[in-house]
C-alpha cells in the first residue's frame, strides 16, 4: 500500500474522516488514468468536499490502482497526478489531507506489485491504516465510492456507507447521485437535531 500525506494538518484536532474513492467520485472514470492530462473533475466536487471539511471532517482517498501492477504507470507517476489534483482542488479550497492506494493485482505484470494483499478494496486496509495514522474513529467516519467494493470495504472497516452514482439497487447504508448529494447526507446524518440517523 502507498501513501501521499499532504502537510500542514493538524492531526490533534480532526478524528472523524470521510474516505473517498478516486475514480467516479472526485474525477472523471476514465478507465485506466495514467497521465495528469486525463484528470477531469466532476462537477460539484471542491463545493461537496469544503462543507464536508468545514464539519470537521479530514479528506481521505483510497483507491485501487492497479494500472501500475499492469505496468501502465510508476507510483511516482501517480503521485504527479495526485499532487496536480490536490493543487487543483486547494486552489479551490478543498485540499485532500492524504491519498492512499492499492498498487497490487494478484495476476499483474510486474513482479513486484503482483500478489494477493489486504489493502485492495473490498479489503479494508488502506481504510485501517489510513485511520491508525490520523487517529480516526472509524464508527464516526464515513466511506463514499461508487462501487461494491467501495461499501464493503467501509462496512468491513466499520464505516457508514454511501453508494453513488448507483443503479437500481444499493447495498450501502444510503445511495446518491454524486458527491454533493453524498455530502447532503453525512450532513444531515451529524445534525443531532435532524433526526435522520
Amino acid at each position: 500500500m502507498g501513501a501521499q500525506k499532504v502537510e500542514g494538518t493538524d492531526l490533534s484536532v480532526q478524528r472523524r474522516a470521510v474516505f473517498l474513492d478516486r475514480d467516479g467520485v472526485l474525477i472523471q472514470d476514465v478507465g485506466y488514468l495514467s497521465r495528469p492530462d486525463q484528470v477531469r473533475v466532476l462537477g460539484g466536487v471542491p463545493a461537496a468536499l469544503r462543507r464536508l471539511r468545514e464539519a470537521g471532517f479530514l479528506l481521505l482517498v483510497v483507491t485501487n490502482q492497479s494500472a501500475i501492477a499492469r505496468g501502465w504507470l510508476t507510483e511516482d507517476d501517480l503521485a504527479t497526478i495526485h499532487d496536480m489534483l490536490n493543487k487543483e482542488l486547494a486552489g479551490a479550497g478543498a485540499g485532500i489531507d492524504a491519498f492512499y492506494y492499492c498498487p497490487h493485482l494478484p495476476d499483474g505484470e510486474v513482479a513486484a506489485y503482483a500478489r494477493t494483499c489486504e489493502c485492495r478494496k473490498p479489503a479494508p486496509g488502506m481504510i485501517l491504516e489510513a485511520a491508525r495514522q490520523w487517529g480516526v474513529v472509524l464508527d464516526r467516519s464515513y466511506v463514499i465510492g461508487d462501487s461494491a467494493r467501495d461499501v464493503e470495504a467501509g462496512r468491513r472497516a466499520g464505516c457508514r456507507t454511501i453508494l453513488v452514482g448507483s443503479g437500481p439497487t444499493c447495498e450501502a447504508d444510503a445511495c446518491a447521485r454524486d458527491l454533493a448529494e453524498a455530502a447532503d447526507r453525512v450532513l444531515r446524518w451529524e445534525d443531532p437535531e435532524n433526526g435522520d440517523a
